[in-house]
C-alpha cells in the first residue's frame, strides 16, 4: 500500500467536499459585490457564515497538505516538476488562509451593520465591498497558481504513464483553460465563460483523479 498516493487521492475528495459544503452554508467560491445583502445574510444567520468559514478553511489547509503528499508519492519521477506542483499549490493555500483574515471581519461588520443606520451602514457596506471585492482577486491570483501547479502533475502523469494517458491529457486541458479563465477575469471580470467551462472540467479531473489514486494505492 502507497500511503502518499493514497492520502493524495483522499485530499482531492477532501478539497471537493468541504468546498462544497462551504458554498451550502453561503461561503461563495467567487462573491457578488452586493455587499449589503452579505452582511444582511451574515447577520441573519452567523452560524452559518461560522460554518462555511471553518469549512473553506480547512480546504485551504488540505490544499497544502495535498501538495505534500503529491510531492512525497511523485517527486522520484520528475524532481523539477514535483517542486513546481508544490510551491505553486502551496503557495496558493497559503494565499487563501491569509486572506480569510480580512475575510472574517465579515462577521463583525455585520454584526455592527445590524444595528447601525444612517452614515454609518454606509460606511460598513463600503467596508464589506472592499473585502469582498479583495477577496475575488485574491482568489484569482490564487487560482493561476492552481492551474499552474494542476499542470506540472498533469505533466508527469502524461510523461511517466503514471495514470491512464486519458487522465494526464484531461487535466493537461483543464488546468491551461481554467488558468486562461483566471487571466481572462484579471482583466474582464465579467467574462466568466472559460472559466465556469474551465472549473467544471477541474471538477471532473480531480474527483478522477482522487479516486484512481486511492485505487492505485489498494493494488
Amino acid at each position: 500500500m502507497n500511503i502518499e498516493m493514497m492520502l493524495s487521492g483522499f485530499f482531492f475528495l477532501l478539497i471537493i467536499i468541504t468546498n462544497l459544503t462551504s458554498d451550502r452554508f453561503g461561503y461563495e467560491t467567487f462573491s457578488g459585490l452586493d455587499a449589503g445583502t452579505k452582511l444582511q445574510e451574515t447577520s441573519t444567520n452567523p452560524k452559518y457564515f461560522k460554518i462555511s468559514f471553518v469549512t473553506i478553511l480547512i480546504e485551504h489547509i488540505s490544499i497544502i497538505i495535498l501538495a505534500t503528499m503529491l510531492f512525497f508519492a511523485f517527486s522520484s519521477y520528475n524532481l523539477v516538476l514535483a517542486i513546481v506542483w508544490t510551491v505553486s499549490r502551496s503557495g496558493e493555500g497559503l494565499i487563501q488562509i491569509y486572506n480569510k483574515i480580512s475575510y472574517w471581519r465579515l462577521l463583525g461588520i455585520a454584526s455592527q451593520y445590524s444595528v447601525s443606520s444612517g452614515a454609518d451602514k454606509n460606511t460598513l457596506v463600503d467596508s464589506a465591498y472592499d473585502i469582498l471585492k479583495t477577496k475575488n482577486t485574491t482568489f484569482t491570483y490564487a487560482q493561476i497558481l492552481f492551474s499552474i501547479g494542476t499542470l506540472a502533475y498533469s505533466i508527469l502523469f502524461v510523461v511517466y504513464g503514471i495514470l491512464p494517458a486519458i487522465i494526464g491529457w484531461f487535466g493537461l486541458v483543464s488546468s491551461v483553460l481554467y488558468g486562461l479563465g483566471n487571466g481572462i477575469i484579471l482583466v474582464r471580470p465579467d467574462i466568466k465563460v472559460l472559466w465556469n467551462i474551465g472549473g467544471l472540467l477541474i471538477l471532473l479531473f480531480e474527483l478522477t483523479l482522487g479516486g484512481w489514486l486511492i485505487y492505485l494505492s489498494l493494488i
